[in-house]
């Protein structure tokens, strides 16, 4: 696995709140309160090396030499689940421009059908983080990058909650100059791709659907 583009977070905060947010009896409201909570402190970790501009403004004390962000950043939350984290990253950068990418896995196939698109006809950002709170074949993640660099997106990461070996062998192995941020990497897939131990899946415990699967 290549240590240089993925990056596992062992913040305190972090740690804490993904225990939660695994945990079968945690409901949906305090599910999406921690989606939100820990994509605040993912997207903070991802925006470490984003370059800054010198601009110049003044304190109630004298005027001084600031910083602003020197960089056009896109948000792009897979759909359905990767909603629930675009809230705590607009709070980061309220500048962010948001477009969305439909993706869902066949569940025969386990392959991604693209099925909504809504970006421009050319990049208008220099950096893309894609929303996505599992990444798990890694099959949605793949065909969202191929995606964005059709668009014509130069830097790309990936922002997640939970990987598994496999999402990030695929992605790494298409897509080798993508970094990946994430919160936990887990043990491994199970026969219908999903991660171990994993949280179940994302959406239905975001949006409180499939309880009767």
């Amino acid at each position: 696995m290549p240590a240089s583009t993925v990056h596992v977070s062992q913040h305190p905060a972090v740690l804490h709140k993904l225990a939660i947010l695994r945990d079968e009896r945690t409901e949906p409201k305090k599910f999406r309160e921690l989606v939100r909570e820990l994509s605040w402190l993912l997207g903070y970790e991802a925006l470490a090396d984003v370059g800054v501009r010198p601009i110049d403004i003044r304190t109630p004390m004298e005027s001084m030499t600031a910083h602003e962000l020197d960089a056009r950043i896109g948000l792009v939350p897979i759909l359905r689940a990767g909603l629930g984290m675009v809230d705590a990253m607009l709070e980061l950068m309220p500048t962010a421009q948001v477009w969305h990418l439909g993706l869902f896995r066949d569940e025969r196939t386990l392959r991604p059908v693209e099925y909504y698109n809504k970006l421009p006809n050319s990049a208008t950002v220099d950096l893309c983080l894609i929303l996505d709170p599992m990444l798990a074949t890694g099959g949605s993640a793949t065909a969202a990058i191929e995606v964005l660099k059709k668009w014509g997106a130069v830097r790309i990461k990936l922002v997640n909650l939970i990987a598994a070996p496999e999402g990030i062998e695929a992605v790494t192995r298409a897509h080798p100059d993508v970094q990946i941020h994430c919160a936990a990497l887990d043990r491994s897939l199970n026969d219908r791709g999903y991660i171990q131990p994993g949280l179940g899946d994302a959406g239905d415990r975001q949006f409180g659907t499939g309880l009767g699967d």
